[in-house]
């Protein structure tokens, strides 16, 4: 029996990884909310949390904006898709993340992202690393018996990745976690976004089959030849 340990983790490893491109693959989203209405001028939109959620080179000439929530599975299933691109496009490619919890239909969304912004706020680094943790342990914590079991794992998560505890609980129901999530929804809701994820590159909404990977590589790639 325990020669088939390693075969059976492997084939646990591949089922969980074709599942994920098969939801990526098969274009579905998590999708809340009345029909979308036209994208207001830049220059109109509520500006999101700020100081924003950055991961990669501050002065890139490509900026992804994702729109996503923690607990949607097609959520998940990018985000090892998006690090990629993170990875191959280095220096030239910066991502900016905005909370938008599909509250009611995913019932930890909103807690969550107050994790994530608690975390936050005792650094950028603290963010991202719970942000990855989240989207890595999706599957646990949203079977939680009870919000009540989910914070608690929250806990240990921000405990495992040296945020400090006490400061984490503080901070989860307080006021500037709130005003964070919030102004990033004001942004959401005036973009009339209703799916996760949802990108923009550099402005441009990734519409039908460009929010796939292969369609937000190629929005990247063309916006680096735009500005040759």
């Amino acid at each position: 029996m325990k020669r088939l340990v390693p075969f059976l983790i492997i084939a646990i490893v591949l089922i969980a990884a074709l599942a994920a491109m098969w939801k990526l693959s098969s274009g579905s989203r998590q999708v809340d909310g009345p029909p979308r209405v036209a994208t207001p001028p830049p220059g109109s939109l509520p500006p999101g949390a700020a100081p924003a959620h950055i991961r990669g080179n501050a002065n890139a000439p490509v900026t992804v904006e994702e729109f996503a929530d923690f607990q949607c599975p097609s959520c998940s299933a990018y985000y090892p898709e998006l690090k990629k691109m993170e990875a191959d496009f280095g220096e030239k490619l910066r991502v900016i993340y905005r909370q938008n919890p599909l509250y009611p239909t995913h019932q930890y969304s909103t807690i969550a992202a107050q994790a994530a912004e608690a975390a936050g706020l005792q650094g950028e680094d603290k963010f991202w690393a719970m942000h990855d943790k989240l989207f890595e342990t999706q599957t646990t914590w949203s079977e939680a018996k009870d919000k009540d079991a989910a914070v608690a794992m929250f806990v240990d998560y921000a405990k495992q990745l040296g945020v400090n505890p006490d400061q984490f609980m503080r901070d989860l129901n307080g006021e500037a976690v709130a005003a964070r999530i919030f102004q990033d929804g004001k942004r959401s809701h005036a973009l009339g976004i209703q799916s996760t994820p949802s990108f923009f590159v550099n402005g441009k909404e990734a519409t039908g089959e460009s929010w796939k990977p292969d369609g937000l590589r190629k929005m990247i790639n063309d916006a680096l030849n735009a500005g040759q």
